[in-house]
Formats: C-alpha cells, sequence, structure tokens
C-alpha cells in the first residue's frame, strides 16, 4: 500500500510540474505579445488621430 502510495505521488508531482512549466511558458509568451501590440498601437497612435 505504501509503494501505491508513493508512486501517485511521484507522478502527481511530476505532473504538476510540466504543468507549471507549460503556464510559465505561456504566460510569458503572453506578455510578450501584449508589449509588442501595446508598442505598435501606440507608435500608429498619430495615424488615426483627425
Amino acid at each position: 500500500m505504501e509503494e501505491k502510495t508513493y508512486r501517485t505521488m511521484g507522478s502527481s508531482g511530476v505532473l504538476s510540474l510540466v504543468i507549471g512549466i507549460i503556464v510559465c511558458i505561456l504566460g510569458v509568451g503572453a506578455g510578450v505579445a501584449m508589449i509588442v501590440n501595446g508598442g505598435r498601437l501606440i507608435r500608429r497612435k498619430n495615424d488615426i488621430m483627425f
């Protein structure tokens, strides 16, 4: 019984690490994309002013 619990905890830990890494990568990617798009909007602001 203890061995089964040990294996379950190990696989849960690995899965948590993998999901955490994926979320961090996606978060950084989304942040960079938002910064780039914000910069483009600010740069083109004068083009749309009447």
